[in-house]
């Protein structure tokens, strides 16, 4: 198959949808419930601790069938193949795509030319149980000789998003002695508001950042510098054990000052949001230890194989990422809500919509060309039961099409049985009467609503570094089939790159005032820049 000529929309199968998307008007999802006894066991797929009930969805078996066509039909097959084989799949940066090697170098050995990739990942594995250890053992002293008991995780992106929602999903298995913080925004009431918590002799700053020039993340570095110096009196407070730097130019850390045994390497092919599996993770090993670090890469794993194993109809990323794509290319959804019935997961909206949105937020395919179909999906989201009480009544009553991902943890040994049985009572409840909806006679039109909003629930055993590291993975191989079926590049995030580039003109006195209009010309007059 030529990748970069297809188009999806030129299949049987998507003209096949089309015309079931106009005839599924009028069908009830809970009457596709109600007529087919084994619906909920031919619309579930479980991978290890984590198990996905797709049945609350309006879709039947010819519509399923004919997404899976579409699959069938794609590049899916053979993109999946060249990724994990570590091919240039990133055509536009001409880089493989191997984040799932990070986590599992197995599938790199005998590949042509990734031998020396093998020994470059078990290093950095070995240097990330080293730095944690030395800091979880309280053998890692600051400048003063005391013991590091705070980490500053510094960056930006997948650098921040993926790190603290590790951190702050896997708690219960936090060290008792040592507290991570993460600051990502460059508004400095976030960094001054961090160090003012924290001591400097007993504090330790990770510099996250690939490039090692992303200004949010080195002017933080900076300002935290300046606060070393003020109060330690370090000449060069980066050539301190305060500093560590986790870069694909370490050459620019090392310019820096960071001592060279306090830099960890990662690669240019890695892109920041699939980054937590690598020494970007360091941060995560420290708070919960290399061995459950291991863990998690060890649940990704396990997903790693279920998507290359399972035949597509129970493949779990394969049919999310169709039911995605059923919903925004034929039913004309343009957002989904991720919703998180646990309150350790708070962040997983929020790093799933850079996955999402900055993987698929493309508008032209492999070869170049615009695409004239939907590309990419709003994804947006709280915890349980909080948005209950914020947005639920749109989704209830509202006029938009906006399908949901309850997410919930079965098993929660830091509640209490009280507190966790009402908690998932709301989430089953809330996904039953988004399908169900109340349509009596007796029912007040301002009350009544119409149901047949579709859901995937999707619980974890309990929240184990294992468990969620699959469903992160879920997610991963999701977007990666949904890029390939739309036949757009999920790699590359080039649109990231033109904000930046203009802030640095508008910051630099020499830079270009001609690429501005009036507007933004009289506005940074009136900002005094």
């Amino acid at each position: 198959m030529n990748v970069s000529a297809f188009n999806p929309t030129q299949t049987s199968p998507w003209q096949a949808l089309k015309k079931m998307a106009a005839g599924i008007e009028g069908v009830a999802i809970k009457s596709l419930l109600d007529k087919d006894p084994s619906r909920v066991k031919n619309y579930s797929i479980s991978c290890g601790g984590v198990y996905l009930d797709y049945s609350k969805n309006l879709v039947t078996d010819d519509i399923v069938a004919a997404l899976l066509a579409l699959a069938d039909a794609s590049p899916l097959i053979q993109q999946r193949q060249a990724m994990f084989r570590g091919d240039i799949i990133n055509n536009s940066e001409q880089r493989p795509v191997l984040h799932s090697a990070v986590r599992f170098t197995d599938q790199l050995r005998g590949q042509a030319g990734l031998g020396t990739l093998v020994e470059d990942i078990n290093a950095q594995k070995q240097q990330i149980f080293a730095i944690s250890e030395k800091i979880r053992k309280g053998h890692w002293l600051g400048a003063t000789g005391k013991p590091i008991t705070q980490i500053v995780n510094l960056g930006i992106g997948g650098s921040d998003l993926g790190p603290k929602l590790a951190c702050s999903a896997l708690k219960e298995f936090s060290h008792p002695d040592i507290d991570c913080h993460f600051v990502s925004n460059v508004d400095g009431d976030m960094i001054r508001a961090t160090l003012a918590k924290l001591d400097p002799e007993t504090t330790l700053v990770i510099i996250a950042s690939k490039s090692f020039t992303t200004q949010d993340t080195l002017l933080n570095a900076s300002t935290t510098a300046t606060w070393f110096s003020q109060a330690l009196g370090l000449a060069n407070p980066y050539h301190s054990p305060h500093f560590i730097a986790v870069t694909a130019a370490p050459e620019k850390a090392l310019k820096l000052g960071i001592q060279a045994e306090n830099v960890l390497q990662i690669w240019h092919w890695l892109g920041g949001r699939y980054s937590l599996w690598s020494a970007i993770g360091l941060v995560i090993a420290i708070s919960v230890g290399y061995d459950n670090f291991t863990a998690l890469l060890e649940g990704a794993r396990a997903m790693d194989e279920h998507f290359l194993a399972a035949p597509l109809g129970q493949n779990m990323p394969v049919i999310l990422a169709l039911l995605g794509i059923w919903y925004g290319n034929f039913l004309r959804a343009q957002t989904y809500a991720l919703i998180p019935y646990c309150e350790r997961l708070f962040h997983l909206p929020f790093y799933l919509q850079q996955l999402d949105m900055e993987s698929n937020g493309k508008s032209v395919s492999q070869n170049g060309a615009a695409v004239d179909y939907t590309t990419g999906s709003v994804v947006w989201g709280l915890t349980g039961t909080n948005s209950q009480h914020s947005f639920f009544q749109l989704l209830h009553q509202g006029t938009h099409l906006v399908p949901v991902d309850f997410v919930g943890v079965v098993e929660d040994g830091l509640s209490s049985p009280e507190h966790h049985r009402v908690l998932l009572a709301n989430m089953l409840a809330q996904a039953a009467a988004l399908m169900a909806g109340n349509q009596g006679d007796d029912i007040p039109a301002h009350r009544k609503c119409s149901g047949n909003h579709p859901s995937n629930t999707i619980l974890l055993d309990s929240l184990t570094p294992r468990n969620l590291g699959t469903l992160l993975a879920l997610y991963e191989h999701k977007v990666f089939v949904q890029g390939c079926i739309w036949n757009i590049n999920s790699f590359d995030q080039w649109g990231v790159e033109l904000g930046k580039a203009l802030a640095g003109d508008l910051l630099n006195d020499s830079g270009n005032r001609d690429a501005f209009d009036s507007s933004t010309l009289d506005l940074l007059t009136r900002v005094r820049l």
